[in-house]
């Protein structure tokens, strides 16, 4: 592995709002040593208006994110996959692909904002707060000593991560 990146794969069913906040995320805080992608088991199709505007506004990468079924991340030539991460409690209840490289896999349940109904700063307020949970468990995530820790040691780091509340988080 250490002749390339670590690479993550977020999990969502929809793939329009969390799981594309965490790939973003992660490209924009890994150096290069970690990258992120996305997909999910019943895409949407397209990513939600309000994760790109928020991508934008925090001056994280948005251009060629989409939505994306994990199919894709299974098939020969996909990008090794050095840990899955489901970021929606449904994703982390469903069956998943084998994945080639048998890669670590947690859960960080997040709160789907996407869900969320009301005006347009509640809705707004809700991507933000998804944002900010994913940011500190990423900026956890980017702090792993990766390249010296066992594989039995990553996964429950990676696993304890998924357990923290934003608040338990200092970065």
């Amino acid at each position: 592995m250490a002749d390339r990146p670590f690479n993550v794969l977020f999990l969502c069913t929809g793939n329009s709002a969390r799981s594309i906040l965490a790939e973003s995320l992660l490209n924009g805080r890994g150096g290069g040593r970690l990258v992120g992608y996305s997909a999910g088991s019943q895409p949407k199709g397209r990513v939600h208006p309000i994760a790109l505007d928020l991508l934008r506004d925090m001056k994280l990468p948005a251009a060629g994110v989409r939505s994306k079924s994990w199919s894709e991340f299974a098939a020969p030539g996909a990008p090794v996959m050095d840990a899955v991460i489901t970021v929606c409690d449904n994703a982390a209840g469903e069956a998943c692909p084998v994945w080639p490289g048998h890669p670590l896999s947690a859960h960080w349940g997040i709160a789907d904002p996407a869900a969320v109904e009301g005006s347009a700063t509640e809705q707004r307020a809700a991507f933000r707060k998804a944002f900010d949970e994913l940011d500190s468990r990423i900026a956890r995530l980017v702090g792993l000593p990766i390249g010296s820790s066992d594989r039995d040691e990553l996964l429950a780091r990676l696993r304890t991560i998924g357990r923290s509340e934003a608040s338990d988080i200092v970065t």
